[in-house]
């Protein structure tokens, strides 16, 4: 039972990263295309986490924690970045 709702989770995410990916292709602005990127990023950290349940791998956790510090870094640069302050 598990499973099944592991399974049917990482479909509605990889839907989310086939939306978010259009967002990303289509977005007319640039800040658009940010939040598309910063989405793909966090439906990623939640697929990692799902593999980490699914192969009961605590690692896994650790990888998607530094991946998330690294995705919000990246983006306050960038906002800084269109902003004019960097």
């Amino acid at each position: 039972m598990a499973d099944l709702i592991i399974h049917i989770a990482a479909a509605i995410a990889l839907l989310g990263v086939a939306l978010a990916a259009a967002r990303m292709v289509k977005g007319p602005s640039v800040a658009d295309r940010t939040v598309a990127l910063d989405t793909l990023t966090v439906i990623s950290i939640s697929l990692m986490a799902m593999i980490a349940l699914f192969a009961e791998r605590v690692i896994y956790l650790d990888v998607a924690l530094v991946y998330g510090i690294l995705s919000f870094l990246g983006v306050i640069a960038v906002a800084r970045y269109l902003e004019g302050g960097l």
